[in-house]
This record gives structure tokens, sequence and C-alpha cells, in this order.
């Protein structure tokens, strides 16, 4: 962004940068024909393997989808006594994006929600408590890009053999002990809309820790197939026409042999070309994260607003500027947010808030742990300002005395 007029120039909490790296690539997917998912495709999942350290990494249309595909992995049949079932419990917080929260509902398993805590990420010391007969898993997302206290929740997921799912959409780069997030759980996911770390314009990730879900996550992506080949090639296990399934006919061709009821969630080669050239800028992209949001903490120190915790182990790649507002201020948030959008300072809300209070968990079936005080404060009293890439200091500057002229009235 240039030209930027304090005051004038709207200051967007969020936001892409797109240059001419990005366009020549998507050009040249273009040109040379190949539509769906190709080259561009394998460069940049092989790419994104490389940067976190993980398994494997498998692209999908977005990050709901690759939330969906993670979690519908789990059920597969090929899991036997591990596979997630209907009526299964599944540990996440209300305080979150629904799109972590809606594949549990999907798949028939019931959401346990426990409260947050000060890093607005779960409430580890009731996690353990949390776990019954009936719980198979673990799904949580490290809250803007705030790692959750990874330690704790491995442990409970390995003494109770659960699977866990990391939902890295808001966090890509960060760290826990010097390890990329999303390299902890058996599964991980990131998403590339616009918001986000890297944007594809839409897109998502699936990222693979245990190799025997692989197959299970390229299925539940490409139709519910059996058969894991590329798009446009064949007989890669060899045995296309060699293998029994089900009650087919001996030697039914492999490559529509469906194991799963599965979707089409595959992205096009041109997002992925997009993906390589964001791909090759994601450490500018995180360090300007981090130095934006230093720069915010650093200006509103002296403020009576309150910051999310970070653990001592985490290093976050903010998503956001998380601002939470004491009970007992004299102004509530819808002033504080008014205020500043009569500014031209763009804001959100931490998404769902409480998910138990939203239309689309009523008459669902769920199961709170304990109280959610903490997620109530955060529905009521809690909105994120913008750290993206594209904000100058000149912006970043401005929102600082705006903020600061604010408070100073009250």
């Amino acid at each position: 962004m240039s030209n930027f007029i304090a005051g004038k120039t709207f200051i967007p909490a969020s936001g892409q940068v797109i240059g001419d790296r990005e366009k020549d690539y998507m050009h040249d997917a273009v040109d040379k024909g190949w539509l769906t998912a190709g080259q561009y495709n394998r460069w940049f999942e092989d790419g994104m393997t490389k940067y976190l350290g993980c398994k494997a990494v498998r692209t999908v249309n977005s990050g709901s989808s690759a939330n969906l595909v993670a979690f519908s992995a789990l059920t597969s049949p090929k899991l036997g006594d591990r596979a997630i079932k209907r009526g299964d419990e599944v540990i996440s917080v209300a305080c979150g994006f629904p799109t972590t929260i809606n594949p549990i509902i999907q798949n028939g398993c019931v959401p346990v929600f426990l409260d947050v805590d000060a890093t607005l990420n779960i409430d580890v010391s009731a996690l353990e408590n949390a776990v019954t007969e009936k719980t198979k898993a673990i799904f949580i997302a490290h809250t803007l890009g705030n790692p959750f206290n990874v330690e704790a929740v491995v442990a409970v997921a390995e003494k109770y053999n659960l699977w866990l799912i990391e939902d890295c959409c808001d966090a890509l780069g960060a760290e826990w002990n010097g390890q990329k997030v999303g390299t902890f759980g058996h599964l991980a996911t990131l998403s590339f809309f616009p918001a986000h770390h890297l944007t594809m314009g839409e897109g998502g990730a699936v990222i693979v820790n245990d190799m025997e879900l692989l197959r299970l996550v390229e299925s539940f992506r490409d139709w519910g197939r059996d058969c894991w080949c590329a798009p446009g090639s064949d007989n890669t296990c060899g045995m296309r026409f060699d293998q029994k399934h089900g009650d087919l006919p001996q030697g039914y061709d492999h490559k529509y042999v469906f194991s799963h009821v599965g979707y089409n969630l595959k992205i096009t080669e041109m997002q992925a070309a997009c993906g390589v050239a964001q791909l090759e800028q994601v450490r500018e992209f995180v360090e300007a994260r981090r130095s934006n949001y230093a720069f915010l903490a650093d200006k509103l120190q002296h403020t009576n607003l309150w910051f999310p915790g970070v653990y001592p182990q985490a290093n976050p790649s903010w998503f956001g500027f998380p601002i939470t507002l004491a009970d007992d201020c004299d102004f509530d948030r819808d002033t504080f947010v008014r205020y500043l959008n009569q500014n031209q300072i763009g804001t959100r809300l931490l998404f769902a808030g409480n998910a138990t209070k939203q239309p689309f968990l009523k008459g669902q079936n769920y199961r709170v742990h304990g109280e959610l005080r903490e997620t109530d404060r955060v529905m009521n009293n809690t909105l994120w300002l913008g750290v993206q890439p594209a904000l100058t200091k000149e912006m970043l500057e401005y929102v600082a005395e705006k903020v600061s002229a604010f408070m100073g009235d009250f």
C-alpha cells in the first residue's frame, strides 16, 4: 500500500500481498495448458513439506476443506479400531472458527468444548479430566498464530491414544521450541485464503506426520477413490487390473474403486503457481507479521488493554493483534470498534466468540466440560487489529496513536 493519508486511507485487519512474481507464475501455468493440479502443485507440496519439516503436504481448495479432509481421514475403516466412529467425542474449544468444529459434527461425532486460557488457547489444566472412554481425538487451533501448550496437549494425546489434529490455518511459521507447529499432531491444516499468511486466492493444505494417513487424506480429497495415482498418471501400483475390492469383479480397474465417501477438493494449477510464488517469500511474510505485532505491542503497552499471554516455548506467527478490554472498562467493545472504524481502522472479532451461542450449533449434539467463563469474556470483550505484511510503519503508528487517544479519553 502507498500514498497513505491518515484518517482517509482504510487500514484493513487482513489482506494479501500479491506482486509480479505471482502473476508471472500463474500466467506460466496457464500457458502450459495443464489446468488441474500438476507440476506447480508438486513444487508447492514439496516446498511446504521442506519448510515445515513434516512428512508430507497435500493441497486442497480451502482451509475448511483441509479440516474436513483431515478429520474425515481419521474415520476410515482402514484404521480398524482406531477409526473415529459416529458418537465418539472430540475435544475442542468453542472459542474459534466454526470450521474446526464443523467436520466433527458432519461426521456424526460429539464436540467437547473446553475453556481457553490467557493465551486464548485451550485451557490444558482441564484437558485430561475432559477425556472419557468415548474420546477419540483432540482437534484444536493455534489461536491467531499463538501456539497452544503443545507439550501438555501431546502428552494427553499420547497417554490416552488419541488422534491429534492441529488447525494451523492462522499459524503458518509459528514454532514451539524451535519446531514448526503443524508437525506435532498426526495431521494438521493450513489455509491460503487472502487473509492468511500465504494466499492462493482460495486454497488450503493437510499436513501429514503419520504416513499411514497419507493415502487416506488423498482418498477423501479425491472422490474417495482407492487409487492413489496423481492426476495424469495411471497404474502407479503396478496392479491396476489385478486386485479384488468389495463385491466388484476380480481385476476391476483400480482407478475406479472407491473405498470412502469422499469429495473432490483439489486445487487448480494456477492456484498452486500463486502458492509457489508466495512460498518463496514465506520467511519475509512471517517476520513482517512478528515485527508489526511487536511494534503495536510496544506502542500500546502503557494502555489499560489486555494482550494475550505467550508460552515461553512459543514463537508466534501472528495472524492479528488481539486486544481484550478489562471487565471494569468505562466503555464497551462496540463503542471502541465503532471509534476505530470511524477512523478507518479495520477490526475483527475473535471469530465465533463462543460457538455454543451461535445459531449453527442450535439443536446439535455437543458437550461442555466445565465452564466457558474466559470464552464468554472473549465473546464480549475481545477484538483484533491487523499485522499483515502490507501494513506500513506509518499506518501502524497511526493505529497506535488512535488507540492511545481513545484510551486517554476514558
